[in-house]
């Protein structure tokens, strides 16, 4: 089982808490990567700062996304889930709805990618945070766009993680 470092505290899945300084899960890797930082500062047991640095878990999640449950694992997987991470596409091929229903009423809920929809209303369907991208210069997207640029070449965009209040 992974270990959890969500908004609800740090600890394992064995209880125990995790070790001041740890790495995040991926799950909370993913909301990091999302909200755009460069870097995590923290301290471990003795006193000393821990730069971990974003670019590198952007790598490890690559490769581990070469892995991925089969569609018909999420009757089993989803309720049984601590966190859940939807991607932002699921409204548009009308999954979310059905996505939401199988998540345990504890469990958290992010809406994850470049996609999702930046809406407070999905708060209240049982979302519990928002990690995708919002235009800041529409012009400057809008270029890199027209001149072929993947999403990572798009200049002229954010990655923010809202939050449900």
């Amino acid at each position: 089982m992974a270990d959890h470092c969500c908004p609800k505290g740090a600890w394992r899945a064995d209880g125990r808490p995790i070790q001041a300084g740890a790495e995040p899960c991926r799950l909370c890797k993913r909301v990091i990567i999302n909200a755009g930082l460069d870097k995590r500062v923290t301290k471990n047991g003795n006193g000393e700062v821990i730069t971990h640095h974003v670019k590198d878990w952007v790598t490890h999640e690559d490769m581990d996304y070469r892995i991925e449950p089969k569609e018909s694992d999420a009757h089993t997987l989803i309720p049984q889930a601590d966190v859940v991470a939807i991607t932002g596409t699921s409204p548009t091929n009308h999954t979310l709805e059905h996505l939401l229903e199988l998540c345990d009423s504890t469990a958290y809920v992010v809406m994850l990618g470049d996609t999702v929809p930046l809406s407070p209303v999905l708060f209240d369907y049982g979302v519990h945070a928002l990690s995708g991208t919002r235009v800041v210069d529409a012009d400057l997207a809008h270029k890199c766009v027209s001149q072929g640029a993947n999403f990572r070449q798009i200049k002229g965009t954010r990655r923010l993680t809202l939050l449900k209040g």
